[in-house]
């Protein structure tokens, strides 16, 4: 089995899981007291995934396709100053604690459902898209900071960065695989 071989950042990582963990309980917070916001901000992110299939293979699908263009943006956002993938991660952490709260007060799911949605493909796909925003983070600290001549600086920072993607895009499949058919039934959803 081939190796990646390189490193990852761990307090690049570890912060931008933060980042993702303070996000997530401000947007809990603002849908609290801004229920109706919430509510219309839910509905309009309902609308652009569109309906869940029931096939769980096309949820599968339709998942992994969403994550890894996540990811791919974050990679890529990565070479904006490094600033990409934080900025990300604080978006979409404030989305899951808004909808988290949204869904809570629609009363739709107990409290324990919405855990149990979360929990079985969350604590590997939020690392992945984090891993993903490291692997941007690490191609811009290569060019701006590194040995050698730019040409040399992007060609070592892209390989880097695609190996830490590769990384996040495998462990983007396996987290697509536990949301469409593991979290559904976990949750009493499916």
């Amino acid at each position: 089995m081939p190796r990646l071989n390189v490193e990852v950042p761990r307090k690049t990582f570890g912060y931008l899981l933060l980042v993702f963990l303070a996000a997530s309980f401000v947007g809990y917070i603002f849908a609290a007291g801004n229920p109706g916001a919430a509510f219309d901000a839910v509905k309009k992110l309902a609308e652009q995934i569109g309906p869940l299939s029931d096939s769980s293979f096309e949820n599968f699908l339709k998942i992994f396709t969403n994550n890894s263009m996540v990811a791919l943006f974050m990679l890529l956002s990565g070479l904006f100053f490094g600033l990409g993938p934080w900025l990300i991660m604080a978006f979409n952490g404030f989305m899951v604690g808004l909808v988290v709260r949204a869904v809570q007060e629609s009363g739709e799911l107990s409290f324990p459902q919405i855990i149990l949605g979360l929990v079985p493909h969350g604590i590997i796909e939020i690392p992945a898209i984090a891993l993903a925003g490291v692997s941007g983070i690490v191609w811009y600290r290569e060019i701006i900071k590194g040995e050698g001549e730019t040409g040399e600086r992007f060609k070592r920072g892209a390989v880097k960065a695609l190996k830490l993607f590769a990384l996040s895009v495998l462990l983007l499949l396996v987290a697509a695989v536990v949301e469409a058919y593991v979290t559904p039934r976990v949750a009493g959803v499916g």
